[in-house]
């Protein structure tokens, strides 16, 4: 690969005191959202109890956050190429911890679906601009792959520190308070970035262009909610009008950024091919992963019966391993290549996730860790060498929107992953048959037929569990074949896309 980077500017960037520090205050920006992201899942069965949201309500509360930043991680990454990337993550990790109290205080179904809606326009300025600021930090390749390692890590962390933190609070607080977890936080994160962070941008920019924006958010936005409707409810005319709607808003965003002067994102970037093999890995692995993410603690919850606290406990192997995969991950793509780490991490995933088809009710945690270990390992090399390759592929002045690419890919799969792995679950769900008297709402969610069966006569309490629970594993288990198939088939397309690609070394 040819490097971007002129000798001077490396060896600035490596002399440039207090850059590790900076990384610090990045790095608790990505925990925040990683912790926002992963605790939902441990409070859904309150949310569910508390709100009483129907199956599509509860998806939706699920899933819009990943919408909207979807929408905007672009626009976003492009305006803090423009306006500074500084500013716009203080900026944007203020409104966050504002809105957080939203979110905590939510009364309604249609009240925190808009709150997830408003916290993911927040969201979609954090993470474009802080792996934008590694790039703009760390110059030498070899420091740059330590911080995205480390980057990376932290998100990994995330993942295990929101479950242990939400389960324990979950356990002696209402569900609001997982969302609280993100004042202090927030605070910390502003007041020391301010000292810390150096402001960067774009020194020749061009208007940020507003009708581009909106061709992305509602290009995104609906094409995503089509295929959410399609996988639930079938082709009707008002999904083929959303989806002929969203793919003539794309056509557009990307014909208008191939005529503007400044766009808001080059789309000759996508003419590279360890660029565009990076993406297409990002979002295939996390469309094969987060459904099955989405709905491991309602298993570990509401089958096996595991306090809050200790289903996020569970869950730690899997953070542990892609803890550790990420801080290695670039010393094992330079001693082997890219394809090969990025691949094997792929496959690895994939035939974890295949091992959870056979998840029963009773199933042993040795089972059930040895593979939430495997998936951590395999995502940690993957995520971490496909976000150095996209970093490593463009120039610093553009690292804001090639960052935003990464991210919105990575959000794009989660939406679509909780849309179509998701649905396949509430809809294997849903067939299973009750004991008369059962209520309706009881079909919607495993969580509503746990909390109708506390109403019911024990014998048909018993029955009711039994049923749903049953319905329930077995759509988990055609989620997690899925999402093996995706993995392998994500692990064979990385293979090819990514030949010859090589992380940048020093000198």
């Amino acid at each position: 690969m040819t490097s971007t980077l002129r000798p001077a500017a490396t060896t600035e960037a490596v002399t440039r005191p207090g850059r590790w520090l900076a990384l610090s205050v990045l790095v608790l920006a990505v925990l925040l959202v990683a912790v926002d992201a992963t605790v939902l899942g441990l409070a859904t069965p309150y949310i569910s109890e508390d709100l009483n949201p129907s199956g599509t309500q509860l998806l939706w509360i699920g899933d819009v956050y990943s919408f909207v930043i979807a929408g905007l991680l672009v626009s976003m990454g492009s305006l803090g190429d423009r306006i500074g990337r500084k500013r716009i993550l203080l900026g944007g990790a203020t409104a966050f911890g504002a809105i957080s109290v939203l979110n905590a205080y939510a009364t309604t179904p249609e009240l925190m679906i808009l709150a997830r809606a408003l916290l993911g326009v927040a969201g979609a300025t954090l993470m474009p601009a802080t792996l934008a600021l590694i790039r703009n930090l760390f110059h030498d390749p070899r420091e740059r792959s330590l911080a995205v390692g480390i980057w990376g890590a932290t998100a990994s962390a995330g993942t295990a520190v929101g479950p242990i933190t939400g389960g324990f609070l979950l356990e002696h607080f209402w569900w609001g308070s997982v969302f609280l977890i993100n004042l202090p936080v927030m605070a910390v994160l502003v007041l020391v970035g301010i000292r810390t962070l150096p402001e960067s941008r774009n020194p020749n920019p061009g208007p940020w262009d507003l009708i581009s924006v909106v061709l992305s958010l509602v290009g995104v936005i609906a094409v995503v909610y089509a295929v959410k409707e399609a996988a639930t409810h079938g082709f009707t005319r008002s999904v083929l009008a959303t989806a002929l709607l969203g793919a003539t808003a794309l056509c557009g965003f990307v014909h208008r950024q191939l005529t503007m002067p400044a766009p808001l994102l080059d789309m000759r970037l996508f003419r590279r091919r360890g660029f565009s093999g990076a993406v297409l890995a990002d979002l295939l692995t996390v469309l094969g992963m987060s459904g099955l993410v989405f709905f491991l603690s309602q298993y570990l919850q509401l089958v096996q019966g595991r306090r809050p606290f200790e289903a996020g406990l569970a869950e730690l192997p899997a953070a542990v391993g892609a803890v550790a995969a990420g801080l290695v991950a670039g010393r094992a793509a330079r001693r082997l290549s890219v394809r090969a780490v990025v691949s094997g991490g792929l496959a690895a995933v994939g035939l974890a996730l295949a091992v959870l088809t056979a998840l029963g009710r009773s199933t042993g945690y040795p089972v059930l860790g040895a593979a939430l270990l495997v998936v951590g390992i395999g995502a940690g090399f993957s995520f971490t060498v496909t976000a150095d390759v996209i970093l490593s592929s463009v120039p610093k002045e553009q690292a804001g929107a090639a960052s935003a690419v990464s991210e919105t890919a990575y959000e794009l799969g989660a939406a679509l992953g909780i849309a179509l792995l998701g649905s396949i679950v509430t809809g294997t769900y849903r067939d299973f048959t009750a004991p008369a008297g059962t209520p309706a709402q009881a079909h919607e969610s495993l969580g509503a037929a746990v909390e109708a069966a506390t109403r019911m006569p024990p014998h048909k309490a018993e029955a009711l569990l039994n049923a749903s629970r049953d319905s329930f594993v077995h759509g988990l288990h055609l989620a997690s074949g899925a999402g093996a198939a995706v993995l392998l088939a994500a692990a064979v397309v990385a293979w090819f896309l990514l030949k010859g690609q090589k992380l940048e070394s020093a000198g």
